[in-house]
């Protein structure tokens, strides 16, 4: 096999993916279980003029809420592979023979010779040694960089989406309470987002699916209960 179709090989891995997909996930999720639970919750407590509102609320709140959080957190995983980039430079400029062993040593641990090692670390010094230390010391990899403006965009654009789906089962004909159109929506909606992240991240499906969907039925049981009580109650 040449070279050439090693790397074609190589880009059906999905490491690159997590900066996104993890957002996306979660956005799509939250979106689904948050709407729902919300409009479930209102639906029993018995304000049902109240559903639409809710419901519009919700997916607006929640979308800008997941921008927002995703950003600051993902930001602040940057902020950190930053500081441990300049502190890296800094030992680098202090001591760069330190370095050298500290990285020959990697690469003993590895499994290579104390002799390759020091070989191997000596020409990686020569060409980057920021970059050798950033990789094999401390994990930071291209592919793998927090992004959090992507990362933001991903979950709110999905929250919407997510929020959506029990959104229109508020409008789908129903031989009962709205509530159980909500339900069956968003049961749909948890399939399809389960089906997908289990497809794009390249996992089974079965398991992770039932996980979404489990979750996200417990989520809007909490929430129909407590509307309950509120509804009971007279709140």
């Amino acid at each position: 096999m040449t070279l050439e179709e090693v790397y074609k090989r190589n880009l059906h891995h999905r490491t690159h993916r997590a900066g996104w997909l993890r957002a996306a996930v979660l956005g799509a999720n939250d979106g689904l279980v948050a709407t729902a639970s919300l409009m479930i919750g209102v639906a029993a407590s018995g304000n049902n003029n109240f559903l639409v509102t809710a419901g519009l609320a919700g997916i607006s709140a929640g979308a800008m809420s997941m921008a927002v959080g995703e950003y600051v957190s993902v930001r602040s995983q940057n902020d950190v592979e930053e500081s441990d980039r300049l502190l890296e430079m800094q030992h680098l400029a202090a001591d760069p023979e330190g370095e050298l062993i500290e990285l020959q040593h990697i690469y003993i641990e590895r499994g290579l010779t104390p002799e390759l090692a020091m070989t191997v670390a000596v020409e990686m010094h020569k060409k980057d040694p920021l970059a050798a230390h950033l990789r094999d010391e401390l994990g930071q990899h291209p592919h793998t960089k927090a992004r959090p403006v992507q990362a933001s965009i991903a979950s709110a654009l999905s929250f919407t989406a997510g929020g959506a789906v029990p959104f229109l089962g508020a409008f789908a004909p129903t031989l009962g309470a709205k509530a159980w159109s909500i339900v069956g929506f968003t049961v749909i909606g948890l399939l399809i987002t389960g089906i997908v992240s289990a497809r794009i991240a390249g996992s089974k499906v079965l398991v992770p699916t039932i996980r979404v969907i489990l979750g996200g039925c417990l989520g809007m049981l909490i929430t129909a209960g407590i509307g309950q009580l509120a509804h009971l109650s007279g709140l």
